[in-house]
C-alpha cells in the first residue's frame, strides 16, 4: 500500500500516550492499523514511555490505588492494538461496526452519499462516509479540525488526491470540495470536532437533519 499522507508527530504522540478523545482515538488507530510508516513512530513511542517508566524510582502508593485503577479502566480511550483482518475496513473500525462493510447501516444523506455514524464518548463525531464514483462532497470550511482516513477508492480536492490509507487533516483554514474518483465508491472514515461549515443553502439545510 503506498500511503502518502500520514499523521503530524504530536498527534501519534498524543496517541501513544493516551490523550486523544474517542473519535480522534478511532481515526488514528485505524490509520496506524494500514501505515507501516505512523506504526513504527507509535511504537518508537511505547518504546521510550517504558523506558521511562523503567527508570522511575518506585513511590508509595495508598492501599486502594489498584482498586481505583481499576475503575477508571472504562474511561480510557484508547483503541487497543489490533491484529489485521480480512476485509476493508481496519480491525479498529470493524470493533465499532461489528464486522465488516456488510454489517455497516448506512443511512443516505443525499446526492446518493451514505453515512453511518458511530457510538462514541465524546463530543467530537465519527462517521462513515460512502461516496458514490464522481459525486462531491459540497464545497465546505470548517469550525474546528476534520480528519478524513480513506478506507476505500480515493478523492482528491483543491490540495490533492487521497487513497486507501492516506489521511487528510483540516481544519478552519480550508475550504474544499472532495470528489470520489470516476472509477470507484469512495468510503472515508471522517472524524470531526464541530459541525461543517457548508457555503451552499441547501447542503445548510440537509446538514441539520442528517448531524454532519
Amino acid at each position: 500500500m503506498n500511503i502518502k499522507h500520514h499523521l503530524q508527530d504530536d498527534t501519534l504522540l498524543a496517541y501513544a500516550a493516551g490523550n486523544l478523545p474517542e473519535a480522534f482515538n478511532l481515526i488514528v488507530a485505524a490509520h496506524v492499523s494500514l501505515c507501516d510508516e505512523c506504526r513504527a513512530v507509535v511504537e518508537s513511542y511505547d518504546s521510550i514511555g517504558g523506558a521511562i517508566i523503567d527508570n522511575t524510582e518506585v513511590a508509595d502508593v495508598s492501599a486502594d490505588s489498584l482498586a481505583q485503577t481499576l475503575a477508571r479502566l472504562d474511561t480510557v480511550t484508547r483503541e487497543p492494538r489490533s491484529t489485521p483482518r480480512p476485509g476493508t475496513l481496519p480491525a479498529p473500525v470493524q470493533n465499532y461496526i461489528g464486522g465488516d462493510l456488510d454489517a455497516v447501516r448506512w443511512r443516505p444523506v443525499g446526492m446518493g452519499v451514505k453515512q453511518a455514524i458511530l457510538s462514541t464518548s465524546d463530543t467530537a463525531s465519527a462517521r462513515l462516509l460512502m461516496i458514490p464514483a464522481g459525486v462531491a462532497i459540497p464545497d465546505h470550511s470548517h469550525e474546528g479540525t476534520e480528519m478524513t482516513l480513506v478506507l476505500k477508492g480515493a478523492f482528491q480536492d483543491e490540495d490533492d488526491r487521497f487513497a486507501r490509507g492516506d489521511i487528510e487533516v483540516a481544519d478552519g483554514s480550508v475550504s474544499h470540495t472532495p470528489v470520489a474518483d470516476i472509477g470507484e465508491d469512495c468510503i472515508c472514515l471522517a472524524v470531526t470536532e464541530a459541525p461543517l461549515k457548508f457555503k451552499g443553502f441547501l447542503p445548510k439545510v440537509v446538514q441539520k437533519l442528517v448531524r454532519i
